[in-house]
């Protein structure tokens, strides 16, 4: 895997998703890779929150050569739309956490989707129904990405903090999805970028390992 280090600035990035766009969208589509394209499955309900097509596509171009042969971690996976477009970008494997049954139903659907579109087998991409509160994550990941709901982001940081200090490779990198305006700070790492278009609207954030 080829190792980049990020550019230290802000990205404006149009497109977001706002407050009054609904919680359901059959148009989430994978927007790079050799599974450019696939359309993704997104269960209803108030626990699905995809991220948007352009936002994946600012994060995934900030990122860019780090993903190659990553070994990728989605935590509050969702619809899988981060790490399946990881694992469409080149990632060597990814694993999902998503605990809403029907959520994880939906998830599955979607990797054997893009596995079928990549021509590799679905045991790169391993679907796990889990409380990440309660679960126990083993192996070292490049790359951890993560997008809590956002009314639990109180707990739900601090949680995604600790499992990147036990998981984050040395010199891997950790994204975190939030509403505009609230960039968390983690001690043990240091804030390298927020890509988002302004307060009204999600922002990804991107941290290292403080050297």
């Amino acid at each position: 895997m080829q190792s980049e280090s990020l550019s230290r600035r802000s990205v404006a990035e149009e497109g977001c998703r706002t407050s009054s766009e609904p919680l359901f969208s059959s148009t989430v589509r994978i927007t790079g890779g050799r599974a450019r394209g696939i359309q993704l499955v997104v269960g209803r309900g108030k626990e699905v929150r995809p991220a948007t097509d352009r936002m994946r596509e600012a994060l995934f171009s900030s990122l860019a050569g780090r993903v190659d042969g990553a070994q990728v971690l989605d935590l509050f996976a969702g619809s899988g739309a981060y790490g399946l477009e990881a694992w469409s970008r080149g990632a060597l494997s990814v694993d999902l956490y998503e605990k809403h049954a029907a959520t994880v139903r939906s998830l599955e659907r979607n990797v054997e989707n893009v596995a079928r579109s990549l021509g590799q087998s679905k045991d790169s991409a391993t679907v796990r129904r889990s409380d990440l509160y309660k679960a126990s994550i083993k192996g070292s990941f490049d790359l951890i990405i993560a997008d809590p709901p956002y009314p639990d982001l109180p707990h739900a940081v601090p949680r995604i903090r600790a499992l990147a200090m036990e998981c984050l490779a040395p010199d891997g990198v950790l994204c975190i999805e939030t509403p505009g305006g609230r960039v968390p700070e983690l001690s043990g790492f240091e804030l390298v970028k927020s890509i988002g278009k302004g307060r009204d609207q999600p922002c990804v954030s991107l941290y290292e390992r403080c050297s």
